[in-house]
């Protein structure tokens, strides 16, 4: 159900709207709740996660974010992949990319309130950063906002993956291998994931056509937050993104029927009824 409309900060959103996230999540009955936020790209999942975990942690709760990225396989599994499945797997993101037993395990940790260390995943590296690096949860935690570009998101019927949708399918997915073992990952391997989750809340954009631009804007904080390191241009980017489309546009359809609580985005990223 669509929430209240709100006109954000130029930083974040309204707190109104972090104490809703957090209230509606401290009101179900699990023992540590997880908070699930999907929401394409760009579309500000990471900064609500960390200010209803700010806000937590003012009210005296231990609470920690993670995110469905921080659980990217490395770099030499997504290789093997590439070898043997299909070259396109070699780049993160869509389904199948991701190491689900390191998920479940960080989960199953958290919601039986163990001390637990927190997966990372280096992006301008494009591996994961070294476990003696990750954070750790020496007390049991009373929240965990978990975020992520396709939390909740169902796979598609195998006869809509028949048609290529951008340059990318055309081009290096002609017979629709990749894709349909995406889907197929999707169908078997992550309902298990979602199903940890308690509330599901989606930032929905007017459309994917605003992903790209708002996809640049985070490479450029990432490029400005360590300008050493080497980044995306724009044209890699206008590809990259083509990895996600499939799946971005299926979540387009489906979750506002699906989440909790549908938060509607204007290409502002400003809250719109």
């Amino acid at each position: 159900m669509p929430v209240a409309a709100y006109i954000p900060r130029n930083k974040g959103f309204p707190d109104a709207l972090v104490a809703q996230a957090l209230d509606d999540a401290l009101a179900v009955t699990a023992t540590v709740p997880v908070l699930a936020i999907s929401g394409l790209q760009g579309s500000g999942k990471s900064t609500l996660a960390a200010q209803v975990v700010g806000l937590a942690q003012q009210r005296g709760l231990r609470a920690a974010a993670l995110s469905i990225d921080d659980f990217y396989l490395t770099r030499a599994q997504r290789q093997r992949l590439a070898r043997q499945v299909h070259p396109l797997l070699l780049t993160r993101g869509p389904p199948g990319t991701h190491d689900l037993p390191l998920a479940h395990a960080t989960l199953e940790a958290i919601t039986a309130r163990q001390p637990v260390a927190l997966p990372r995943f280096d992006k301008l590296a494009d591996e994961r950063v070294p476990a003696a690096q990750w954070p750790q949860c020496h007390e049991p935690l009373d929240l965990l906002v978990f975020e992520g570009w396709f939390l909740g998101t169902p796979a598609q019927a195998d006869s809509e993956l028949d048609t290529p949708l951008n340059a990318l399918e055309r081009e290096a997915d002609a017979d629709g291998r990749w894709r349909r073992w995406c889907n197929q990952a999707l169908a078997g391997q992550y309902p298990a994931l979602w199903q940890r989750c308690d509330r599901l809340w989606f930032l929905q954009p007017p459309d994917f056509a605003v992903v790209p631009r708002w996809r640049w804007q985070q490479e450029q904080n990432l490029q400005a937050a360590q300008p050493e390191r080497s980044s995306m241009s724009r044209a890699q980017l206008e590809r990259f993104v083509q990895y996600y489309e499939r799946v971005s546009r299926q979540a387009l359809r489906t979750l506002p029927a699906l989440a909790d609580r549908v938060v509607v985005l204007d290409e502002q990223r400003r809250i719109v009824s």
